[in-house]
């Protein structure tokens, strides 16, 4: 695989109407070759804000309009990939706050080896304003039981970030774990087929997200502890390539 040479960023988003475009714009600084929005049916002006700030939205019902959607971040991600035309793909949430502009080069920028396949950002977790304690499914589930299972993958500092690049080639080839379970998933994936020396990370400094409440991070931690320990207990969508057959990138 040689270095990719074009980019699409590809951000999932449902009800993110308040941070959006300001992720859209930031993005957009990199001038990559596509900014594509996944709208998973968001009721207030997701789809809008994103549109203005130069992004093209779609809405995950339109891409593989065959298969109905199921609900969750992992389905975005998917549908992205399918639409997607870039050799290389930029993940990036919604809901960051305070977006840096160069992230995108910055994560593409490892891909230039052809032995590296998936990148991963590396950040301290902001917390209620505070510079560290967020990530708190993290550290309290992925690491330790990762530390346990895959020891092999310890040199990943933030394996559930949103923010990674990942060869388009590369992600048609891997299912992808719906709902929250995806990052942990596509991680443990690309390591098994090519290596944990496939994957690397990119520091980006501290990151600040929406904070949310322990009644929603419980379900995220048990969708990302099955996805780690049980595999066969988590729902997932198949490589796209079983589905739409090779594609050039």
């Amino acid at each position: 695989m040689s270095a990719p040479g074009t980019v699409s960023v590809v951000i999932p988003a449902l009800n993110e109407e308040a941070t959006v475009a300001d992720v859209v714009r930031a993005v957009a600084a990199d001038a990559p070759t596509e900014i594509l929005v996944i709208d998973a049916d968001s009721t207030d002006h997701t789809a809008e804000r994103a549109r203005e700030a130069g992004a093209t939205v779609l809405n995950w019902r339109s891409i593989l309009p065959g298969i109905p959607p199921r609900p969750g971040k992992g389905e975005s991600l998917w549908r992205g990939v399918a639409a997607a035309r870039g050799e290389a793909i930029v993940f990036v949430d919604a809901d960051l706050e305070n977006p840096q502009p160069d992230m995108v080069s910055r994560l593409a920028a490892p891909l230039a080896d052809p032995c590296v396949h998936l990148v991963k950002a590396s950040y301290t977790r902001m917390f209620e304003g505070q510079p560290s304690g967020g990530g708190r499914v993290t550290e309290l589930c992925a690491k330790p039981i990762m530390a346990l299972l895959y020891p092999e993958l310890s040199h990943i500092p933030q394996p559930l970030a949103g923010e990674y690049a990942v060869r388009r080639s590369v992600a048609r080839r891997v299912p992808f774990v719906e709902g929250y379970g995806v990052e942990a998933g596509l991680l443990v994936d690309v390591a098994r087929r090519w290596g944990p020396g496939a994957i690397r990370s990119v520091e980006l400094g501290p990151r600040a997200h929406r904070n949310r409440p322990l009644e929603e991070l419980s379900p995220m931690a048990e969708i990302v502890a099955a996805t780690l320990i049980d595999r066969q207990s988590v729902s997932e969508r198949p490589p796209l390539s079983e589905i739409q057959g090779d594609s050039p990138c």
